[in-house]
This record gives structure tokens, sequence and C-alpha cells, in this order.
């Protein structure tokens, strides 16, 4: 049986990078560091270099990344009998910080809400779609069915244990509203491990899919008419074992950190939305009646608006839950973004706009939130405080990276277009 450690590091998209290196060569990594291409960090989904870098990738000759085996992330493969995981942390040739890879932008967003006095708490909730080797959905879109999810037990069975093994707790699943649709929810965790989690279990679902004679998709809309897969953010922040977020009864308002949290989400979604919807596809799911928010708007227990708030009998259980990422967002930068807007309103003692009470796709007083990948990329150029949470650099990085695929798509011709205009034109 062969035995190999894959040493990866996430991509822009939250994909895991890397290669996999015997048992010898990974604790040489451990004790010297590995290298990698700097083009893990400069490719576009379809795996061309992105030539308008200008500081590393292709221009520059695709020169190494060092990268160094964060080895508390070390996890079993159940698919690869022998096989382990671990992520790693990459550096510059010259040892400087590689500050646009997207683990690291999330750890200094980290380490500026530690400086405020807060822990983050959090956990992505995915929404997968799942078809057969024909292209089938497994299920039919009846949501919180008891009967479709059986639909999904071959897959599960593997799943459970595979992310059991990643160290991922996966508290429960259910089917969705849309055929093939099935919600993963996953437990909540302190820190880098939240989006760490959020990575594997991307990773594992691919993998056995595909082990399991299935297609999974994170895309976030698939088809029209149907609803799109979303990745919403849960987060609260912790003061030690304090809950910042918690009231003391369940009908409380929400409390002042709550509310500049909730105040700085708001003010920076319209040009958080590209990292939180990072795709030309994006935008198809956010389309009004589909429970993907569309305007600025929040709401206590309200599905309807871009932030929810859950308050709780529990203190620990009083979170927010944002929304508007879709499953595609990568999940390192989807939390980087929503936690660096509320450490931004709890800095300035933000107040939030009054709550939405009832439908919040019915208000036409409240603002628009960006419908497509160029108006997210204007409002992200517009907002330099947001910008600069996010770390030296990595603003153009990612900015540079979005104008590829908005410029991709300007230049590819859909059979959409074919089929509506070819006989008529």
């Amino acid at each position: 049986m062969s035995e190999f450690v894959v040493l990866g590091v996430p991509d822009m998209h939250g994909s895991i990078k890397g290669k996999a290196l015997s048992p010898r060569a990974f604790e040489r990594a451990v004790r010297e560091g590995a290298v990698m291409t700097d083009l893990v960090l400069g490719l576009d989904p379809v795996d061309a270099p992105i030539a308008d870098y200008e500081r590393f990738g292709i221009r520059t000759g695709a020169a190494d990344l060092v990268v160094t085996p964060d080895t508390d992330t070390v996890r079993e493969l159940t698919w690869r009998p022998g096989w382990r995981i671990c992520l790693a942390t990459p550096t510059w040739p010259d040892g400087a910080a590689c500050t646009v890879a997207s683990r690291e932008v999330y750890r200094a967003v980290l380490d500026g809400t530690a400086a405020l006095g807060y822990e983050a708490l959090g956990a992505v909730e995915y929404e997968i779609r799942l078809r057969d080797g024909d292209g089938e959905p497994l299920s039919s879109g009846i949501s919180y069915s008891a009967v479709e999810i059986d639909r999904y037990h071959r897959f599960l069975d593997a799943l459970a244990p595979a992310l059991e093994a990643l160290q991922v707790e996966l508290d429960a699943v259910h089917t969705e509203a849309g055929p093939g649709l099935l919600e993963l929810n996953i437990g909540a965790r302190r820190g880098l491990r939240a989006a760490d989690d959020a990575a594997y279990v991307k990773f594992a679902v691919k993998q056995l899919a595909a082990a399991n004679g299935l297609q999974a998709s994170f895309l976030a809309k698939t088809a029209p008419g149907e609803e799109g897969s979303s990745g919403h953010v849960h987060l609260s922040l912790w003061d030690g074992d304090v809950n910042a977020f918690a009231g003391r009864a369940l009908a409380d308002p929400a409390t002042p950190v709550l509310a500049s949290a909730v105040a700085g989400v708001l003010e920076h979604l319209p040009a958080a939305s590209l990292l939180l919807n990072p795709t030309i596809n994006s935008y198809k799911r956010l389309t009004p009646g589909w429970f993907a928010p569309t305007n600025v708007s929040w709401g206590y227990e309200n599905r309807s608006c871009a932030v929810r708030v859950i308050r709780s009998d529990r203190p620990e259980r009083w979170r927010i839950e944002c929304r508007r990422p879709g499953a595609d967002a990568n999940p390192y930068l989807a939390l980087a973004a929503i936690v660096a807007s509320a450490a931004d309103g709890i800095r300035r003692a933000l107040s939030p706009p009054p709550d939405v009470v009832g439908d919040a796709y019915a208000r036409d007083d409240l603002p628009s939130l960006p419908g497509s990948l160029e108006a997210a990329l204007v409002a992200f150029d517009a907002d330099a405080a947001f910008r600069a949470t996010l770390g030296d650099g990595f603003d153009d990085y990612f900015a540079t990276s979005r104008r590829w695929e908005i410029a991709a798509w300007r230049e590819t011709v859909t059979d959409w277009e074919r089929e509506r205009y070819e006989r008529t034109v």
C-alpha cells in the first residue's frame, strides 16, 4: 500500500492545490519547507495562467513559493488508505509573507479582530448539487424531505466517515428546494479552522462523489428556474468564553457589539460581494424569491434579508448568518470579508438601520446589492476602507483576477446567443 501526504495550498478559488509527498519528503518539508510554483496562486478556473499579474506568475517566470506544512492540519483520507492531507503556509523565496494567498488573508483578518479583543467562531453552510452518472438529480427538489434524503444514503455513508477523519463535524443534512440539492450543516469552529473545515468539505465531496459515480457541483446556479446553491456564513465573536453577540433572553434586541457588527457587514456588503459572489455565474443565483439576497437588509430570524440575526435562550447560539455568499465562494475569502466588515463596524461603533420585518424583497427603499460581477468590481474599487482590511496587495491581486474573468466572459459566444439570434439577425 502506497503512503503519501498531499501538501496543499488553497488557491484563489478555494480549491486545494499541491502535490503528494512521500513520508520521508514530508518530514523534510516540515523541517525545511517544500517548493511549488507560484502559479498555484495565478491560475484561472480553467487552469490558464492569468497573464495580467505583473509581480509573479507567468510574467515573472513562474518562480517557486516556499511552502511550510501546518502540521496541526494533517488529516487522514479514508478513500485513499495510507494517504493523508496537510495544509501549508506559503512564503515568497525571500522569506516575505505571501499576503495574497487566501488562507493568509483570512489569518491576517483574524489577527486584526484579535487586536479588538475578539475571536471569530464561524461555519459555512453548503448547498451542493448531486447528479448520478447520467446527469439526473438524486432528488426531485422537495425541501426537508424525510423520504428523499434516503436517495443520498450511499454518498452520505462514504462522506460521514471521511469528514470524521478530516476532523470536520457534520451536524446535519437535508434536502433543499431544488432537484439534486443537498444541504450540509458543518459544526462551527474558532479561527482559521472554520475555513479549513470548509475547504476540506469541498475537497471530500468532490472526491467521494466521483468515486461513487456521481457528479457534485458547487456552482451557484446550475439551471434557470431552480434554486441555486448557497454557502451561507454563520458568525459570532467571542471574548474568551463569552459570546459578545449574546443577549440575556430570546426576545432581546441586538447587543451593542452585535448591532455594530451587523452595521459593518451591511456597510461593506456591496464591496464584499466581489469575494462572496466571485464568478459570472454567481449573480444568476441572486434573484428575488429564491432566498438569495438582493438588497442591503437585516432582520431577526428573517431569511429574506442579507443578514439574518439569530437569537436564542442559549447564549452560545446568538450569531449572524450572512446569506449573500454562494457555494462557489472561496471559504477563506468569504469568512475574511464578513469578519473584517463586522470588526470594522465594531471598531467604529456603527449603528445599523432599522431591522426589516416581513419580505425584504418587497422593499423598494433599501439599497440594491451588485447584480453582476462588473457591478461588484465597481463597488469593490469604491470601498477603500474595506480593501484595506484585507491586507497588503490583495485588493489589486483579486481585482485583477476578476477583470480577467469578465474579459473571458465578454469574449465567449454562448449557445444561448446562437439559438436566440442566429436565425433573425
